[in-house]
């Protein structure tokens, strides 16, 4: 999968833009007048790596960039793989720009069978992890790391599996809930990734009310959950105090919003309404290169966020 200067605007264009409707906010964006600058409704966070073409490798470059773009928010899935002095650079830039830092990847081997299982080396494994989660949060202040809980067992029943799955969240949860860290499980198509435990939102909701933490939450990939089951919003709506944060990308193709089915405008709106204010990670690729393509994905998201 593909993991995407600014135009002062003046006020009385602003003004007008602002009470414009959805078609002429995308007939303006489409001949270049642009809402560059104004603040997002919602905290949608591009990736460290989305605006490369315009702001160059540095991540710092790229935060800035963002800001500049109106955006509040960013993710780094691998930021636990970088040094620790650009973790911490990354997170010092973000804090004095008052944004916000989305889930990073804790533990999400597709590969093994993991937490299905009662093996105590798993367990030992996945309680020095916990750790590693922990220490990455206090260097970066990012209070949500993503979990995917591995493969199922061809060979155990599924319901001895569930249990398992919800033995071993309890025992991360020891170490996670008392140090402030929120587990977020993610649900993932079986189209792309087939052979895991968790694929679909009311699993993962009756997961987490077995846990029974509050520490233990969904990141509903939007993406995932259309080629899955559909439905998005009445799901939002069932799941609701359980999930924590959003992965966005459309559907097909796993890029920007507006270049496939899924109508994004009325999802932002509903979670606008709900009173959602955690991130939307925008863990998707773009659908044009280059410089060009990094402002469709810009536009997408303004064209979308009008409502």
């Amino acid at each position: 999968m593909n993991r995407r200067n600014f135009v002062k605007y003046g006020l009385g264009s602003a003004a007008a833009l602002s009470l414009a409707r959805p078609n002429e906010v995308f007939s303006q964006i489409q001949t270049g007048t642009r809402l560059a600058g104004k603040k997002f409704k919602l905290k949608y966070a591009p990736a460290i790596g989305e605006f490369k073409a315009h702001a160059g490798n540095d991540p710092l470059a790229q935060i800035q960039f963002a800001a500049d773009e109106g955006f509040s928010a960013m993710f780094d899935n691998g930021i636990m793989n970088r040094p620790v002095p650009q973790q911490e650079a990354i997170a010092g830039d973000i804090a004095k720009r008052g944004m916000t830092l989305g889930p990073f990847v804790l533990y999400a081997d597709f590969g093994k069978e993991s937490f299905v299982t009662r093996d105590k080396e798993i367990r030992d494994m996945l309680l020095k992890k916990m750790g590693d989660g922990i220490e990455t949060m206090k260097r970066t202040n990012i209070k949500m790391a993503l979990v995917v809980p591995g493969r199922y067992d061809e060979s155990l029943a599924w319901d001895y599996q569930t249990a398992n799955v919800v033995d071993n969240l309890r025992f991360c949860m020891d170490a996670c809930a008392p140090a402030g860290l929120v587990i977020v499980l993610e649900p993932l198509n079986p189209k792309n990734h087939p052979g895991l435990f968790l694929t679909k939102i009311p699993q993962a909701y009756e997961i987490c009310k077995a846990v029974h933490s509050p520490s233990c939450k969904i990141v509903d990939d939007l993406y995932h959950q259309q080629i899955t089951e559909g439905n998005l919003i009445p799901n939002i709506d069932a799941a609701w105090d359980e999930i924590a944060a959003f992965h966005l990308g459309d559907n097909p193709g796993r890029n920007e919003p507006t270049t496939g089915e899924i109508n994004y405008r009325n999802i932002f709106k509903h979670l606008h309404e709900k009173g959602y204010q955690g991130v939307l990670c925008m863990e998707h690729g773009q659908s044009r290169p280059g410089k060009e393509g990094e402002r469709a994905v810009i536009d997408a998201y303004r064209q979308c966020d009008n409502y």
